[in-house]
């Protein structure tokens, strides 16, 4: 069962929460995840980074992701789900929040807030930083310790110019396969990368069309891997499960039988399928 966190004191206007558990949800990712405080559960956005999507819920961001690293849409992908594991380790140990509770907005019911998280290792976005798992972005405020709103993005391009020199994380260029960290402390400024990434094929990254595909080729409806089932803009991790447990499919005109899938939906998604 998660537990909650208790309040202790408030510094610079932020409220400062220790003793914190992360609340365990699909939704989690590695820049965003739901959080017991006090007895209720909110989800915390992470200021000033921001991971790669684990889906293509939104394409846009997902352009903009591949374009920063300089690797392709289903790299990115590969990272962010590196970045989700990496966030799970982290806080699987009580950790502190430090938030103004300034909204963040969401797709969710449940109250979403901007926040600094600090673990055993330190804040965690410089972790994710500094391991190639998140670029600098988003909403900034002064952070605990920091004497302007310019110091913690000074620091955190410093943790970043590492990164790239390390080749960890988005920034990797050697062909091993991705190997997802673990909750192990890795100093900042080690030799030895925490990830690597697999590059895929060269190909050019732009904005897509309304109906242009992330990946090169048409799915096999009863054979896509739940990875290559989420690349679909429109289709999340528990639409692609629901995909996965109907099958076998006669074909892809079957879908419309998915729990969730209407005609609307079936429109988006099937043109991605042979």
């Amino acid at each position: 069962m998660a537990g909650d966190c208790r309040r202790w004191s408030s510094w610079w206007g932020l409220d400062y929460l220790e003793n914190c558990r992360l609340v365990p949800s699909e939704a989690n990712d590695g820049d965003s995840f739901h959080v017991s405080v006090n007895g209720k559960e909110y989800i915390f956005r992470l200021y000033l980074v921001d991971a790669p999507e684990t889906d293509a819920a939104n394409p846009a961001r997902l352009i903009e992701q591949a374009r920063h690293f300089g690797i392709t849409v289903p790299q990115v992908i590969e990272v962010g789900e590196a970045a989700k594991s990496f966030v799970r380790d982290k806080l699987s140990e009580p950790f502190t929040v430090l938030t103004r509770k300034a909204n963040a907005m969401g797709r969710s019911d449940i109250e979403r807030f901007y926040a600094f998280v600090q673990t055993k290792d330190g804040d965690l976005g410089e972790q994710l930083i500094a391991n190639g798992l998140a670029r600098i972005y988003g909403r900034r405020v002064t952070p605990r310790g920091a004497s302007s709103y310019s110091e913690a993005p000074h620091k955190l391009q410093e943790l970043e110019d590492q990164a790239k020199r390390r080749k960890v994380g988005g920034w990797a260029t050697s062909a091993r396969p991705l190997n997802v960290p673990s909750a192990t402390p890795q100093p900042f400024a080690s030799a030895s990368p925490s990830i690597s990434v697999t590059p895929a094929p060269a190909a050019p990254i732009r904005s897509p069309s309304k109906n242009e595909r992330l990946f090169p080729a048409k799915l096999d409806i009863n054979t896509a891997t739940e990875k290559e089932l989420r690349l679909i803009p429109g289709i999340g991790p528990v639409m692609a499960r629901r995909i996965i447990d109907a099958r076998p499919f006669g074909s892809a005109d079957d879908l419309k039988k998915v729990n969730g899938i209407g005609d609307k939906k079936y429109d988006e998604i099937r043109p991605y399928f042979q």
